[in-house]
């Protein structure tokens, strides 16, 4: 490669007013005609001395040397929007590919060999380039800012630069203006270095930067900027003189006017339905959103994903994602690790299902909590601001949670049974802390997260049946199931001196729990109840508790169930079994011994 002259990638003429359209295409052709050349010859140095694959999962024992910073987005809202969305998606591709390799030393890092060719088979998008002055729409334009990111890093730590080539105009906002900048064109103009010890990659983008980190064990490199290989001078440089997005000479090739077009649209990754959510969402979606979920619910009769679709841009259903998931539940246990591991490997589908549908104009999303741990690893959030819908505790301290529970009922065969993978946790803390809200009615949930928590009313169901006494009085509910998580250990405790019938609607998923005693339920358990008790430790489904607080039954229910201060609501700490027993003897006594206060909680007139 010349040391003088620009990179042939940058030397094509595109934008000449006073040349007809067919005289450009035939310069183009000549243009990559000659390309073609350079590549087969890249190609055959390459087969002769091939550059390393690199390594993954390696960076445990190495630490930060020097991070580069970038921002994403460096235009207004406007038409150079559309080509800066899709730059900022082009780079989330390249990322996910560089992120997490090390090398060891002397080797030569090359971009081309571990980002791979920006084709739309490869899932690029429309981004900006610059050619002959102009910025130019291409596909997998935009990659420049990661290669000039990884040239700066480069130069910071000191590593030999191998082969670099610089731009020949200035885009605003780039590192070109600092002169640490590196051009690259598939596969003849490349970026190489390497470095006289081990090093590693982090590249990473939140929802406003790119962010390049060199990694290194030890002690940092010296620092120098060295140089040497094929590395082009720094030519004369100029600003771009003008963008394909906002330019009106159409007599050039180039000239895209739909580039014109608004862009930005939120999709919503969700899965099971709520009222709560469904409500939120109806109020918040605008026109052109998209739904991404494994099954339209209200079309082919399936409650659980029974979303309101009306208003939508596009509903894309993974039903066969859906199908798959039934058919493996229904082979699992109802309870144990099993059949968690298998609800995480299809959460896990889900998400990258989801992930692949995705484009450059989704610029804000809504992400279903399960699903989030994937899509942060996957690197499907960056570059983007997202919400999360929640219904339990993010995963550490819910496994704390479960750990304190198991020390306090080690008998229990379930409290233990499961943990998440550490870097499952890991990657939802981060992302929970990238989020820019949290969209939940769990009232412990939203105390969590403080002013970024959207707090949503809980919905009671309307209109059921009237209650009836039990012939020997009014009868304490526990509707399960019968599982340590529930506070199964904790109620029968709390229920051995308290002289009420107990009604266990729940399944025994602990294995031959004993009560000591013990009511069989009715077809409908609520109907029997005076009171309804979920001492829950994690309190996931608080569904059941509503319904009977809509037919006026009062209920006793730990923080963790998250119902907050709802009329009839008795909230106790899990594992408190004193204050649990005091308000089951309160709530659950006859009618007529009652104190005022627990009639009035309860729905009654006082």
């Amino acid at each position: 490669m010349s040391g003088k002259k620009r990179p042939l990638a940058e030397r094509m003429p595109v934008v000449d007013p006073e040349r007809s359209k067919a005289r450009q295409l035939a310069s183009r052709a000549w243009f990559e005609l000659r390309a073609s050349r350079l590549r087969a010859v890249r190609a055959v140095r390459d087969l002769r001395s091939p550059p390393p694959r690199g390594r993954r999962g390696a960076l445990k024992e190495m630490r930060p040397l020097v991070v580069s910073r970038t921002p994403l987005w460096t235009v207004e809202p406007g038409p150079e929007r559309r080509l800066e969305a899709g730059k900022v998606h082009n780079l989330r591709i390249a990322a996910r590919r560089l992120d997490d390799l090390s090398f060891g030393p002397g080797e030569v890092f090359s971009f081309w060999r571990h980002v791979g060719r920006p084709s739309r088979w490869a899932g690029y998008a429309l981004g900006r380039e610059v050619r002959e002055g102009c910025l130019v729409p291409s596909v997998g334009g935009g990659l420049c800012q990661l290669s000039n990111a990884l040239y700066d890093a480069a130069l910071q730590a000191g590593f030999e630069i191998v082969e670099r080539h610089a731009h020949s105009v200035v885009v605003p906002g780039s590192l070109a203006e600092r002169g640490r900048d590196a051009t690259v064109f598939w596969s003849y103009v490349d970026l190489r270095f390497r470095a006289p010890a081990g090093f590693g990659l982090r590249v990473k983008l939140d929802a406003t930067h790119l962010e390049v980190a060199l990694l290194a064990p030890g002690a940092p490199l010296v620092k120098g900027g060295a140089t040497g290989g094929d590395v082009d001078a720094v030519v004369e440089r100029t600003g771009p003189t003008g963008s394909c997005a906002s330019c009106a000479r159409t007599s050039c090739v180039s000239n895209a006017p739909s580039l014109a077009r608004p862009i930005g649209r939120t999709a919503y990754l969700l899965d099971g339905v709520s009222p709560e959510i469904d409500a939120w969402v109806s109020a918040e979606r605008g026109r052109g959103d998209v739904l991404l979920v494994p099954l339209d619910g209200a079309r082919w009769g399936r409650a659980r994903y029974a979303w309101t679709t009306e208003g939508f841009g596009a509903v894309t259903q993974a039903w066969p994602l859906a199908i798959r998931r039934a058919a493996e539940s229904r082979r699992l246990a109802s309870q144990g690790a099993a059949r968690q591991r298998a609800q995480l490997a299809s959460d896990e589908r889900l998400a990258a299902w989801m992930a692949a549908r995705l484009g450059p104009e989704d610029l804000h999303l809504v992400v279903h909590q399960h699903l989030l741990p994937f899509l942060w690893c996957a690197g499907a959030l960056g570059g983007r601001t997202f919400d999360v819908v929640m219904k339990r505790l993010p995963l550490r301290a819910l496994q704390a949670r479960l750990d304190a529970a198991a020390r306090r009922h080690p008998e229990s065969s379930t409290l233990a049974d499961f943990r998440a993978p550490p870097r499952l946790a890991d990657d939802e803390e981060a992302a929970l802390r990238a989020a820019r809200r949290v969209i939940t009615p769990h009232a412990e949930l939203a105390s969590l997260f403080g002013p970024r928590a959207v707090k949503l009313p809980w919905r009671l169901p309307r209109g059921a049946a009237r209650r009836r006494a039990m012939p020997d009085g009014d009868a304490v509910v526990f509707l399960g199931p019968v599982v340590g998580r529930e506070g199964c250990y904790d109620l029968r405790a709390a229920m051995r001196d308290v002289d009420r019938p107990l009604v266990v609607a729940g399944h025994d998923l602990e294995g031959g729990f004993d009560w000591q005693r013990v009511v069989r339920a009715s077809a409908d358990p609520i109907s029997d109840a005076a009171l309804i008790v979920a001492p829950s430790w994690i309190g996931a489904n608080p569904r059941p508790l509503l319904r009977a607080l809509g037919r006026g039954v009062p209920v006793i229910a730990s923080r963790a169930c998250g119902l907050g201060a709802l009329p009839g609501v008795t909230e106790i700490d899990a594992g408190d079994v004193a204050t649990l027993q005091s308000s089951i003897s309160s709530l659950s006594s006859p009618r007529s011994e009652r104190p005022a206060s627990a009639r009035t909680s309860s729905g009654e007139r006082p």
